[in-house]
């Protein structure tokens, strides 16, 4: 893994990137040269054309982050990989449309264009047919030894053996804990210098798997592991890296009074996302306006009641606002105004209500609450009272959620399907965690590509 602002990113994605950046500019360079053969005229210097060649290259690489082409199944099947490149490729011509008409002196000629597009999908797919398997191999992965043998040892070895996964296991060292869940973990005193056993076994990293830690560090033999030059990690802090999520069952609040994170910092980096949110949401309301109407008057044509609802919600810093969004359930949904969790084919949602669900039309009045600055477009989604106030008693640093404004998209929604339990609440969670500790507007962006994805794809939209 590599961190990018305070993001973890594979180096397998990264390179691959990297692969895919070279060969859109091959291609938008070939498509160039060959209307140029076509039509009897001198190619001229490269150097003339570098701002167009580069804004075809951004166009697609953002195309292809957005339908998530750079996923772990794009490791795994080519099949997968070819569908997504199609849509990533249709999408790039529209952002091109788009930059072509905001900046018309990057505009590359229409039949340029289309054998660039053509060379592009050739060449990607080539790419991946060549480099797939082998980024997605052991060779681009992290040897580690895990010390301790117990059930998170066990977790960690689970998590190895996931597709896709950015490590493998090295081997075990049992540390005299009880409960022993990993069968082939060596004894620690069958091992006479750990530092020299770690580097026997090529091992990059050793991750400390304690179940308890209280007077069992092994602080000699983890210093001495270091001095090697062998990175040492804690449990909470491999599995952040490793997952996008805080994990909760093994993290204490120490760990996250400590660690890097939560930075105060932020100044410039709120003043630049509070910017982005007014810009975009007045833009966004002009653009949809239409299609928020439509959805409207479907609505009070298929059910009595109003278009539109208001919905109480808990911000920043615990405190309440109203949101405003498309009623897609009937209007004697909740009795009394008693909150009740959505369930799977929710049989109070109408017909239109499903469809705009599905397409996330139901949220696009929340950009009013957005321009107001009730919300962000990014962040934890904001939950109703009645749910806060029985999910923080459940679950542990729930409230911390709330020292982030909340909004409309999320880590947890890019990353985690639609669920409506406690158990679904603890998973988003510990992603809305991750996001407020590592919380850049690099991260912002990249959330905001990848709802794309979730719209293109949705996955137990309710």
């Amino acid at each position: 893994m590599i961190r990018l602002f305070k993001h973890y990113s594979p180096q397998a994605v990264l390179l691959l990137g990297l692969v895919d950046a070279v060969l859109l500019f091959v291609a938008a360079e070939a498509g160039w040269v060959i209307r140029a053969h076509q039509i009897a005229m001198a190619p001229g210097s490269i150097a003339t054309r570098i701002p167009q060649l580069l804004s075809f290259v951004a166009a697609l690489q953002i195309a292809l982050v957005s339908v998530g082409a750079y996923g772990v199944a794009s490791f795994l099947s080519l099949r997968f990989a070819a569908a997504r490149l199609a849509v990533a490729i249709a999408l790039g011509v529209l952002f091109l449309s788009l930059i072509f008409f905001l900046v018309p002196a990057l505009t590359l000629w229409r039949s340029n264009l289309f054998y660039a597009m053509i060379i592009a999908i050739v060449l990607l797919l080539a790419g991946r047919a060549l480099l797939g398997r082998t980024l997605g191999s052991d060779t681009f992965k992290r040897r580690i030894i895990v010390l301790g043998a117990g059930q998170r040892a066990a977790r960690i070895g689970a998590l190895a053996a996931r597709p896709g996964s950015n490590v493998v296991v090295a081997g075990y060292v049992a540390m005299g804990e009880p409960g022993v869940a990993v069968d082939d973990a060596i004894p620690r005193g069958d091992i006479p210098n750990l530092a020299a056993h770690v580097i026997d076994r090529n091992a990059t990293e050793v991750v400390l798997a304690l179940e308890e830690r209280r007077n069992a560090l092994p602080l000699k033999d983890l210093l001495r592991v270091r001095t090697t030059g062998v990175a040492v990690s804690e449990i909470s802090t491999f599995l952040e890296r490793e997952t996008g999520r805080i994990d909760l069952n093994s993290v204490n609040p120490s760990w996250l009074i400590f660690s890097d994170g939560f930075s105060s910092g932020r100044m410039v980096s709120g003043v630049v996302k509070r910017a982005f949110d007014v810009a975009a949401s007045l833009l966004l309301l002009v653009l949809t306006l239409p299609v928020i109407v439509a959805a409207a008057v479907a609505i009070k044509l298929e059910s009595r009641g109003p278009a539109f609802y208001r919905q109480r919600r808990v911000g920043l810093y615990n405190q309440p606002f109203e949101i405003l969004k498309l009623r897609s359930m009937r209007q004697d949904a909740e009795v009394a105004g008693q909150a009740v969790w959505a369930e799977k084919d929710d049989p109070r949602i109408t017909r239109i209500g499903r469809f705009i669900r599905k397409v996330r039309i139901d949220e696009l009045p929340q950009t009013w609450t957005v321009l107001k600055g009730e919300m962000s477009f990014v962040g934890p989604r904001p939950e109703r009272p009645q749910f806060v106030a029985q999910l923080e008693e459940q679950l542990p640093f729930y409230a911390e959620r709330h020292m982030v404004k909340p909004g409309i998209t999320g880590w947890a929604q890019i990353n985690y399907p639609y669920g409506a339990s406690i158990e679904d609440a603890r998973h988003k969670l510990e992603y809305d965690l991750y996001y407020a500790k590592n919380y850049s507007p690099f991260l912002d962006l990249l959330i905001l590509l990848q709802t794309l994805r979730v719209v293109l794809w949705p996955t137990g939209a309710r």
